[in-house]
């Protein structure tokens, strides 16, 4: 090979290398859904670090919290979940003591309702304001629609989650398993209540991804190739999976 014939072909790798960067500069989110203790939270963080972008997890009650002007104690009590604190207080009442008076004055200053609006206006500042990886709060769903939105849903067995969440948070194995029901039920009914889906729709996502198969790390490689190749594909006219193929040649 020659020295021009080199230098013709360094010439465009850099081209092609300046435009993936662009392409994917043209993406403005990343939405990750998981399940409880499948490790998509920390999946999160290291796509957002090697990707440079901005992490919205809990920064969504933080915001939600600013808007209603409520404590963040407050605003965490909604999220992601349909019941508020005063259905959680009269149904343990119910469960202690079915006929128990309540007597005990329950005063809230904020809704569920006034919670979702102003979580759905947080995802939504979120993507507009552009590389921002988004944690659950039906961001797959609220931001379906946006072909700049790369969609991804994390999975894992479940005895390899309850060993994960008793190593991270430090509970036996009763108090890790009852956890992992409650979040894993309340993200669900969550996400049907307010947005008529379910977590585990595999049309809502462009990726799913399996802990319990790939570590961490081979995983946020995978996530980063799917936003590359997603981001190359903004351009074209949205395709299937019978784009550029011709028809078959018998009848199948």
């Amino acid at each position: 090979m020659t020295n021009k014939d080199s230098t013709n072909r360094d010439a465009k790798d850099h081209t092609q290398i300046d435009h993936e960067r662009e392409a994917l500069a043209r993406m403005r989110a990343i939405t990750i859904s998981r399940e409880y203790g499948s490790g998509g939270g920390e999946i999160a963080v290291r796509v957002a670090r090697r990707l440079g972008w901005r992490l919205i997890d809990h920064e969504v009650v933080v915001l939600v919290s600013q808007a209603l002007g409520v404590s963040e104690m407050e605003a965490e009590e909604y999220d992601e979940c349909v019941d508020g604190p005063v259905s959680r207080v009269l149904q343990s009442f119910c469960v202690v003591q079915p006929t128990m008076p309540i007597s005990v004055p329950l005063v809230l200053t904020t809704s569920s309702r006034a919670y979702n609006e102003a979580r759905c206006r947080a995802v939504m500042d979120a993507y507009a304001m552009g590389h921002t990886v988004i944690v659950g709060r039906g961001s797959q769903v609220l931001l379906a629609q946006y072909r700049d939105v790369l969609h991804v849903r994390v999975v894992a067995p479940f005895d390899l989650r309850l060993a994960y969440v008793m190593r991270r948070e430090g509970l036996d194995q009763a108090a890790a398993h009852a956890r992992i029901h409650l979040k894993d039920d309340e993200r669900q009914r969550f996400l049907q209540e307010e947005h008529h889906r379910h977590p585990d729709d595999l049309h809502l996502y462009d990726l799913v991804v399996n802990t319990g198969v790939l570590d961490l790390e081979s995983i946020v490689d995978l996530i980063l190739l799917a936003l590359q190749r997603k981001a190359g594909r903004l351009s074209l006219p949205p395709g299937g999976p019978g784009a550029g193929l011709a028809r078959y040649p018998e009848q199948p």
